[in-house]
Order: C-alpha cells, then structure tokens, then sequence
C-alpha cells in the first residue's frame, strides 16, 4: 500500500506491531472512521485528543495503513458517538471503481441497536456528501424511544412496508407504504411501528449527522 514508508513515532511503531497479527479485512474500518470523523466536522486533533492516541495513529489508522484492535476500535466508537457494531457489521467493499458511487444490496453497512427492534443499513457509499440515505427496519411495535430527539439537519422519511408513526413536538403522524414526509430534524422528534408486523423506512438526512 502506498505510503507505508512513511516515518512513524516510537509509539506508533508499538501499535502496529502490538497489533501485527490482527486479521488485515479490518482495514475498511479506517475509512469508516475517517468518514465518521468528517461528518461529524471534528479534525483528525481532536479525534487523537478524545481517544488519547497521537495524531499519527489516527492517520495512520484511517488510511488503512495499521489495524485497530477492538478495545481501541470501542474507543473511536465513543468518541465518534456510535455503536461498535457500526464498524463490525459492515458488507464487502465492493469493486474499487464501484465504491464512491455504487452500494450493492449484500454491500450495505449494518447498524443493530440492541434491544430496540431496530436495525439501520448505510445505502449511501460514504458519508463525506451533502445528504445521507439510511434504511430502517422496526420491528413489530418497535420505537425510538420515549423521549423526542433533535439532530441539525433536514429529514425525509418513504414509507417503503408496514405503517410509520412520526411524533414532531405534540403533532402525531401515521404514514401508510408508499407515504413520505419531510420536516426539520433539529425540531424534537421521534419514530415507531404501531403495528404487530415489520416495517421499513428509507430515511433521507441533509447533511449526513449519523
């Protein structure tokens, strides 16, 4: 891989080589990262400041160039703000021309929130565009929670099987297959199946906040 010549700290050194015989197909993980970082406007200094780390680890582990072990990898997931099941239920890479613009179905990155009924798929390629496209599965009478959340962008929610329940503040909307609907993610909101069968939602966010 190119660049791997590139002069590294004494304590960079040690995390490569502590971390020699980790499986080499854990390399996209670094992309995930870098990508996580970025839609998340935190610079590649802070990252390294949250998990403790230099910022030529950090570098070096989002070009793919050292491994992450899993304890290290629950430390990126809490300073990122997501579940280390992002990182570990991801699909193939796909073809390197396909990769920017093409997600193929078995491809989809997979996001499970344990005990919540629900399960998320990444459709977009990345996340360094201008919007994000996430589809959601709830499971029968599955929810967001109770409490309302906000996130600073725009949403857009197709209705794609099953019947979607949408609180914004104190309005209430059921949206049957085929229904869509827009509105402003930073109001307070939240999303659930009212029904004993499965549901599944294609989500629209602009710009990607996951």
């Amino acid at each position: 891989m190119a660049n791997q010549s590139k002069t590294r700290t004494p304590s960079d050194k040690a995390s490569v080589n502590d971390n020699a015989d980790m499986d080499q197909d854990m390399a996209p993980v670094g992309e995930q990262i870098r990508d996580l970082r970025k839609a998340k406007g935190m610079t590649i200094t802070e990252l390294a400041e949250r998990i403790g780390r230099s910022v030529g680890y950090v570098s070096q582990i989002e070009r793919n160039i050292s491994p992450v072990a899993i304890d290290r990898l629950k430390g990126f997931a809490e300073a990122l703000g997501v579940q280390i099941t992002w990182f570990f239920q991801g699909g193939a890479a796909g073809p390197e021309h396909e990769r920017e613009l093409v997600v193929r179905r078995g491809d989809r990155r997979k996001l499970t929130f344990t005990g919540s009924g629900l399960q998320e798929e990444l459709l977009s390629p990345n996340l360094s565009g201008h919007f994000e496209m996430i589809m959601t599965d709830y499971a029968p009478h599955a929810t967001t929670g109770d409490e309302l959340y906000g996130r600073p962008c725009q949403e857009a929610a197709l209705v794609l099987e099953g019947r979607l329940e949408i609180w914004i503040e104190d309005r209430h909307f059921m949206l049957e297959a085929g229904d869509c609907m827009t509105f402003d993610g930073e109001i307070p909101h939240k999303s659930g199946n009212p029904d004993s069968t499965s549901a599944k939602v294609v989500w629209v966010m602009s710009p990607p906040t996951y």
